[in-house]
């Protein structure tokens, strides 16, 4: 099992501009010190938790600052760009990491960066995403094109011998794509798998898991694609120290704890995904608190105790999937505890996990 990061970020209303681009630039030196394979960056315009607009300005810092770790956004709103703008500049970036650019891409499902640019119906999200693709496809191609659609109108023209255009297609001449799922029978795994994209799952218990697993396999061998479960990705807080005792305070009394009580934990009932937290658990939502989360969302312990969690909870799911990743949070007072944890996980736990990852 490899590791990888989101950098969503979840850092707390009262950080400051500067401070979230530091700790997103930070992170991801620490993320390929410590061995991670990956590391993503979200995109929110109004979200006071998830403060990164741009997430291809800390790509962009991370450049010059790491060697190996693969980049991109998880994701870039299509709705809320110029698609041929936004083919043009992630193509460029693709070219500058040399095979370290992958690009994630999503509708968008907050009505409040949906509202900032215009649009007033979420419903027309995908209609949008799907256009911007075609368009962003297009350019990508470096053949000329006009584009008329219902939200955008793109052309290439045809190049002049003597003026020739510049080459828009991406490194290697195709660029790695992602999306996320999160709820269950995700549209945006099958749209993955469908496309040959990498899949990345947000934990919300087992069931939605083994769901999204299953849809990829399935949708994936329809279209003529490899359905290798080792190029599923899934997002889930751990948190790894000294003793298991340690490792719980650090979490809960922590920025992951104070993250989950004042912002996630809303934004799970709101998307009405909360119930997935509760399975098999016998308790309710009413019982749902620092504890609760340590015991039954997070992954938390001694490194030994982490491993076995893991590994039980991959059990749990039939076998092994290809990365981890883990979300970041508000530890910029005090970031080694925390670094310590990344390096713990990428060097002496999950090199362990799943030597074979079942296809």
């Amino acid at each position: 099992m490899k590791m990888g990061m989101f950098q969503t970020p979840f850092l707390g209303p009262e950080r400051t501009p500067a401070q979230v681009f530091d700790w997103a630039v930070q992170q991801g030196i620490a993320a390929e010190k410590a061995g991670f394979e990956e590391y993503w960056v979200g995109e929110h315009a109004t979200l006071n938790w998830e403060a990164i607009p741009s997430p291809e300005l800390v790509i962009s810092a991370l450049v010059r600052e790491t060697s190996r770790i693969k980049l991109g956004p998880l994701a870039h709103l299509l709705p809320y760009h110029h698609p041929a703008t936004l083919a043009v500049q992630t193509a460029w970036l693709s070219h500058i990491l040399q095979g370290r650019y992958q690009l994630g891409v999503a509708a968008g499902a907050y009505p409040t960066d949906a509202a900032m640019r215009g649009l007033t119906d979420l419903g027309e999200n995908h209609k949008m995403m799907f256009e911007a693709l075609e368009i962003m496809e297009k350019v990508w191609a470096g053949k000329p094109f006009q584009h008329d659609g219902a939200y955008w109108k793109a052309g290439l023209a045809d190049s002049d011998p003597g003026h020739p255009l510049r080459d828009q297609r991406p490194w290697g001449g195709a660029m790695p794509m992602a999306m996320t799922g999160l709820s269950p029978n995700s549209p945006s795994i099958r749209f993955a798998a469908e496309r040959g994209w990498i899949p990345a799952s947000v934990y919300s218990g087992n069931a939605g898991l083994i769901d999204h697993f299953n849809i990829y396999a399935e949708t994936a061998a329809k279209h003529g694609h490899k359905a290798d479960r080792s190029v599923h990705r899934v997002v889930r807080d751990v948190f790894v120290a000294d003793t298991d005792a340690e490792a719980r305070k650090l979490a809960i009394e922590g920025g992951m704890g104070r993250a989950w009580r004042e912002y996630l934990l809303p934004v799970y009932h709101a998307f009405g995904i909360f119930e997935g937290l509760l399975e098999r658990t016998g308790k309710t939502k009413a019982d749902v608190d620092g504890d609760f989360l340590a015991d039954h969302m997070w992954i938390v312990g001694s490194p030994e105790t982490v491993r076995e969690k893991i590994e039980q909870w991959c059990d749990e799911l039939g076998g092994p999937f290809g990365t981890l990743m883990i979300y970041s949070y508000d530890y910029i007072d005090n970031p080694t505890p925390w670094e310590e944890s990344m390096q713990r996980l990428a060097q002496e736990i999950t090199p362990r996990i799943g030597a074979r990852v079942p296809a």
